[in-house]
């Protein structure tokens, strides 16, 4: 018997790994079927079904899930926040827009995760908004936007 949706999402917080690493490996076969659920997932109390499912999300790669997992840089939970910033450096050319936008957080977490994401994108476009964060506050932030800049310059 195969298990709905739902009944794979919540196996993302299994104990057993083979059990999570076997939900993932059927939710990212289900594609694009699986998108919604998953971005309601990113709003779960649990961990770790908010931090695989940013990874699906990031795997499956639909631009519906770009606001969510933007949305997603502000969890409390660091480990799902970088699962989110590495799912949206894996979305293209979507995503630039959005995470220049999001260049403006006023958390600096958000802010770093960005620029983190952004470098990743490589797209040239992103480089006056990460100069500007050449100044930031936080030293996070600040390291974030060198890399991306080198990183795009290469």
């Amino acid at each position: 018997m195969e298990n709905t949706i739902d009944e794979l999402i919540e196996m993302l917080n299994d104990k057993d790994d083979f059990v999570v690493e076997d939900a993932k490996g059927q939710l990212e076969l289900k594609g694009e079927e699986a998108v919604d659920p998953l971005i309601d997932a990113l709003s779960s109390r649990k961990k770790n079904i908010r931090l695989n499912a940013a990874t699906l999300l990031g795997a499956i790669d639909d631009e519906k899930a770009i606001p969510a997992l933007i949305a997603t840089l502000k969890d409390n939970n660091k480990l799902v926040r970088r699962e989110a910033s590495t799912a949206l450096s894996r979305m293209g050319e979507p995503a630039v827009d959005p995470l220049i936008e999001t260049l403006n957080d006023e958390d600096w977490r958000v802010r770093g995760a960005a620029a983190w994401a952004l470098g990743n994108l490589g797209d040239e476009k992103a480089i006056p908004a990460l100069e500007e964060l050449l100044d930031d506050e936080s030293g996070f932030v600040k390291s974030g936007a060198q890399s991306a800049i080198a990183s795009i310059k290469k």
